[in-house]
């Protein structure tokens, strides 16, 4: 079992420019790392067979891979005697970004899902120091020895649980100082597998939207906040300030550092507010409920601030971890007319989106839109077929009937989670 927890770190003058040292440094060998990848992909992604009939053939290379970047850092070092100050494993981790970043462009991750064109990181967005070995014993009550670094004090607001053994540790620079990250792992606890069936008295449906938080099939709301609406007015005042700012100028850095402030307390709002919202539904039920959202098609509407505001996919990740903590299960649904159903009686009840009241001509029954969608999402996870619920068997072979042919009946409602305990992560502040 493997968890993270994280302290405020407090390093004297000379430690923070150290620190701040080693950060540009790692940033220029980023760059510098990133740049050979586009070298090498700009002039050998094309075959010589596919290549036009008049075009310069490049001098071929060997591609620059994880293990080819690495054997270099050597080299580095003699061309250029700075960085010895930095720790050879650091150095390390950077080219393992630089690897994980372009493969993800190219192939993807383990689920096939590729991520954007990988960028060269200005001054001052290069902000971690990993160090992927540290000592057993580096910590002692409130301070924790690095490798070059010596001992730095923290704030040890939370002792380091029993039995756990601390595997990694990380320096992160952030708007309002400086915080160590510690991965603890837990080799005595074994890797387990939640088998919890969903019925009607262990489950409950969520339904998120954007006029309330979510609504529960229990007909409990949860208001939203809109903590990044509210601070609205602030943060346009201090993009004024920075704007208006020499660029570079020390009034400019600390304008900067202002509206940097401003963003990270909207975002502890947020997740203090997906904390408690959390421990609220996880006390009602053994298995929650929710759509299968597609939050990234969604946030390419008019609606894509008010669901960023909102946070769901920070929400539903952070749902699943504290679930998989607490022994309990996560079900996704297929959301396909999950709210144009009427939960009485399965029938399609046809509205639009300012319609806020689920009213059924079939079987009269009157409820709240969103309560009647969180319904049928528990319904869906339970196992019941909400669109033919209720329904005669003449009705459905007439249905079957009016199909083309051809064409396949029914589809997968229901997908659960899967559960992997050796990756739960608890984010402490």
């Amino acid at each position: 079992m493997r968890v993270s927890c994280q302290y405020r770190l407090k390093p004297n003058k000379e430690q923070i420019a150290k620190i701040e040292k080693w950060l540009e440094l790692l940033r220029c060998q980023y760059n510098y790392l990133l740049g050979q990848r586009f070298n090498w992909w700009e002039t050998h992604r094309t075959a010589i067979n596919s290549c036009p009939l008049i075009c310069h053939l490049p001098e071929l290379s060997d591609r620059p891979t994880y293990f080819s970047q690495k054997q270099r850092l050597t080299q580095l070092k003699k061309d250029r005697p700075w960085y010895k100050e930095v720790q050879s494993q650091v150095l390390q981790d950077c080219v393992k970004r630089v690897d994980l970043a372009f493969q993800r462009w190219l192939k993807g991750d383990k689920n096939g899902k590729k991520s954007g064109k990988p960028r060269f990181k200005g001054k001052g967005r290069y902000r971690t120091i990993l160090f992927p070995q540290v000592k057993l014993d580096c910590v002692e009550d409130n301070h924790i020895t690095l490798p070059k670094f010596g001992a730095i004090q923290f704030t040890k607001h939370r002792p380091i649980p029993d039995g756990f053994k601390i595997k990694t540790a990380q320096i992160t620079r952030k708007a309002d100082g400086y915080y160590l990250t510690l991965s603890l792992e837990d080799p005595s606890v074994p890797e387990t597998t939640i088998d919890i069936i969903p019925t009607s008295e262990n489950t409950l449906g969520i339904d998120l939207g954007l006029k309330d938080f979510l609504v529960t099939s229990e007909g409990e709301k949860v208001e939203i906040p809109q903590f990044y609406r509210k601070g609205q007015d602030r943060l346009k005042k201090l993009q004024q300030k920075v704007s208006r700012r020499q660029k570079g100028s020390k009034r400019y850095q600390k304008a900067v550092k202002q509206l940097g402030k401003h963003h990270q307390k909207v975002a502890r709002q947020r997740k203090d507010f997906h904390f408690n919202t959390i421990k609220s539904i996880l006390s009602k039920g053994d298995v929650i409920a929710h759509e299968k959202l597609n939050i990234k098609g969604l946030a390419r509407t008019k609606l894509a601030k008010s669901i960023y505001d909102a946070g769901w996919g920070t929400f539903l990740s952070r749902l699943a971890v504290k679930a998989e903590n607490a022994g309990q299960l996560i079900v996704e649904v297929n959301p396909k007319n999950t709210s144009q159903n009427c939960s009485g009686c399965g029938r399609k009840v046809p509205k639009k989106l300012s319609e806020r009241i689920h009213n059924c001509p079939h079987c009269g029954l009157s409820i709240d839109r969103d309560q009647n969608a969180a319904i049928n999402i528990k319904n869906l996870a339970v196992g019941m077929n909400v669109s033919s619920k209720a329904q005669s068997r003449t009705e459905a072979k007439a249905g079957a009937a009016e199909k083309p042919r051809g064409c396949r009946l029914g589809s997968p409602q229901t997908f659960i989670r899967p559960v992997h305990s050796h990756r739960v992560a608890i984010e402490c502040g």
